[in-house]
C-alpha cells in the first residue's frame, strides 16, 4: 500500500530550491497543488505534475488566502 501525500503534488526540496517566480523572482512554496510566490503572492498551477510558471497565467491571490 502506498503512502498518501500531503499534497496531490510533491516536489523534492532540491527541485523547489531551483524554482523562482517568473514575475518577481521570489521563492515559491507548494500549496494545494499550486506554487505560490512568497513575495508577490501569485499562484501558478501544477498541471499533470508539471509547474506552469507563466506570469501571464498566474492567479493573483490575497495575502490572507496563503
Amino acid at each position: 500500500m502506498s503512502a498518501k501525500l500531503a499534497n496531490p503534488v510533491d516536489f523534492d526540496e532540491s527541485f523547489m530550491a531551483r524554482l523562482a517566480c517568473p514575475a518577481c523572482h521570489g521563492d515559491l512554496r507548494l500549496e494545494d497543488a499550486r506554487l505560490v510566490c512568497t513575495l508577490c503572492h501569485r499562484a501558478y498551477p501544477v498541471v499533470d505534475g508539471i509547474p506552469a510558471l507563466i506570469a501571464e497565467g498566474a492567479e493573483a491571490i490575497a495575502v490572507g488566502e496563503v
